[in-house]
């Protein structure tokens, strides 16, 4: 017996010494950790790429892709991704999964576009409205994200069912060995006055649980004592045991459905964890395209208060001559002056609604810029504009209800988290079953000896080394067999029974909130249809309405050039002019974002902006 523990000792801890230490890898691979990839924190290169003379040229195709390489939030919910597939690791070792995070983050509302009322009445006498100073955006929130949290179950959990066999295999071991010296009482009858006995216990067993809830366990158990003792025949001698015990559940606990239930579900949250990641990416693309057109808008509209301006000190500096020539009234000058601040008022509060934009893109499409001081201080330039396109596709509003069931990410993963509760269910439901369990167990038995020197001769059949023992455990010459039934039945199943009912109650629940989410999907695919419509119709106005401020002002300027009007004409209809122009950049921004809020209900906005789902997973 020694001689074979040693030997096996030897191997375990002597044979990696030569051979390579891959060939021992199955041996040390249960107990180490599965490696994560560590955390990047820096930009991708891409924005390097676009930054130039302290400026970053960026298109919404160049926006959309920084953000999918960057943006915290998505990288975030790429997590999601091996943290389901952990939950299947863990079901399939027999492990209760321990559930993923729902949330989704969406992208800051920004500071919006320029806002600019539609101008339709002609000039009359009065003067021009003061710029105003918008609010701080973090006072308004436009800074904060918002949370979105898409599990159907919300904070409740599922009651776990009943107990399930640990799929994965298990050895266990002991090794031990003991010295016992024993004060004798009966000197005469065993010969001497302290018993003394050394024991050596070498023990393995074998666990492992199956699919329809069997549990086996094998056990091959070695103990080998040596004592001085008159009345023992043999010393040393080696008793062992090989045997086997399986379990079966007959009612609770039993099949494949019940005991496989967490694997199905773990599964399953591989499916909602990239539907996950799919939502995440539709929320941020489609926060930066609606970012990206505020930031054209912003940047359109201080272009026209800068030609706003330069007319205005034109008219001033007009005025000043016929006011130094007498042709003018002095009060004429004044009201030309008030017109240019009050025109660099809002000339300012749209530069710094501008920048502040600009600040908040670079947040959502970069990682960090604190260690970037070239970007952190960049401005940014769009290089894309916004234009209306002539004609609006027509589809009915039941075909993009409809396209928004099939393609949304966020209402598919709702209906997997529903097929959960209901595999959940079927735990719950067979935990009511009363536990009757088939027992079966088998057992050799042997020993080998050596007659002990001290007590007369004999003839035995065990008489030999630990070979003999062997050989009595591989022909069975000493077994053991039962059979029987563990019965537990409770009289009165509270718990089981209020398990069940919460989980129907759960399951409603989540079918009641998974109406819910269609009803919103259904409501966003109609507001942004009544957006575009009435983005439509007021791009068209503004058009108009620019058109003919546009004429006003030259018949006015026609007039004044010879005489005819004042300064404070041309002033309101100059104002008139820069506020109609400024309408048509809004109502070109406010018809893109409702595109772009269609495009999201609908689910299509990735393939829309050309994204490959594949490629922006992995982070490309």
């Amino acid at each position: 017996m020694k001689k074979i523990i040693v030997v096996f000792l030897c191997l375990l801890l002597l044979a990696p010494a030569g051979y390579p230490a891959e060939a021992f890898d199955w041996l040390k691979r249960p107990y180490i950790e599965r490696p994560i990839a560590p955390l990047d924190l820096s930009n991708s290169p891409r924005i390097r790429q676009l930054l130039r003379s302290g400026n970053i040229y960026l298109s919404l195709s160049d926006a959309i892709a920084l953000a999918i390489e960057n943006n915290l939030d998505i990288q975030l919910e790429r997590y999601t991704l091996p943290a389901a597939d952990t939950e299947l690791l863990r079901a399939k070792g027999g492990g209760v999964v321990r559930g993923l995070t729902y949330e989704v983050f969406e992208v800051p509302v920004g500071v919006g576009g320029p806002s600019s009322p539609l101008v339709t009445s002609a000039a009359t006498p009065g003067v021009g409205a003061a710029g105003s100073v918008p609010t701080n955006p973090s006072e308004l929130g436009a800074l904060s994200e918002q949370l979105d949290n898409l599990s159907m179950l919300q904070t409740v959990p599922l009651s776990i069912g009943p107990a399930l066999p640990q799929f994965d295999p298990a050895l266990t071991g002991q090794l031990n060995w003991t010295h016992q010296t024993t004060p004798n009482t009966e000197p005469a009858a065993y010969g001497t006055n302290a018993l003394f006995g050394n024991t050596t216990t070498a023990n393995a067993a074998y666990t492992q649980g199956f699919g329809p809830g069997t549990e086996l366990n094998v056990g091959f158990d070695n103990a080998r004592n040596t004592t001085n003792s008159l009345l023992s025949a043999f010393s040393p001698y080696t008793a062992s045991s090989l045997g086997f015990t399986v379990t079966q559940p007959l009612l609770r606990g039993f099949g494949l459905a019940v005991n496989r239930r967490f694997i199905r579900i773990s599964k399953n949250e591989q499916k909602i964890a990239s539907l996950l990641v799919q939502q995440q990416l539709i929320a941020t693309v489609y926060g930066v395209v609606r970012l990206y057109t505020d930031l054209v808008a912003l940047y359109e509209d201080v272009k026209v208060k800068e030609e706003t301006l330069a007319s205005a000190e034109k008219l001033y500096t007009d005025t000043k001559s016929e006011v130094d020539e007498g042709t003018q009234a002095p009060v004429e000058l004044t009201r030309a002056n008030a017109q240019v601040f009050s025109i660099r008022q809002d000339l300012i509060d749209s530069r710094g609604l501008l920048e502040e934009q600009e600040a908040i893109i670079k947040n959502v499409i970069t990682r960090r810029t604190d260690n970037e001081p070239e970007v952190l201080n960049a401005g940014i330039i769009p290089t894309d504009s916004i234009e209306v396109p002539g004609t609006d596709e027509n589809r009915s509003l039941q075909d993009l209800v409809a396209l928004a069931f099939a393609n949304r990410p966020d209402l598919r993963q709702a209906g997997v988290q529903i097929e959960n509760t209901q595999i959940s269910l079927q735990g719950s439901r067979n935990g009511l079953r009363p536990e009757v369990d088939l027992v079966g167990t088998a057992q050799n038995s042997a020993l080998a000896a050596q007659l002990n020197p001290l007590t007369p001769p004999i003839q035995s059949p065990f008489i030999g080394g630990y070979g003999n023992a062997l050989e009595q455990l591989a022909t069975r010459k000493y077994p053991t067999y039962g059979v029987g039934l563990n019965i537990n039945l409770p009289l009165r199943n509270r718990i089981a029974q209020a398990d069940v009912t919460r989980d129907e109650i759960l399951l409603r629940q989540s079918q009641v909130l998974q109406q819910q989410l269609r009803k919103q999907a259904q409501l966003e695919v109609e507001d942004a249809v009544i957006a575009m419509r009435r983005a439509r119709a007021s791009y068209d106005a503004a058009v108009e309405t620019q058109k003919l401020q546009q004429e006003s002002l030259d018949t006015e300027q026609a007039k004044f050039d010879v005489g005819a009007s004042t300064s404070f004409f041309i002033i309101q209809y100059q104002s008139f002019l820069a506020q109609a122009r400024s309408t048509v950049v809004v109502a070109k921004s406010a018809y893109l974002k409702a595109r772009a809020a269609l495009q999201r209900a609908t689910g299509t906005i990735l393939d829309d902006n050309q994204v490959s789902l594949n490629d922006a997973i992995r982070g490309r």
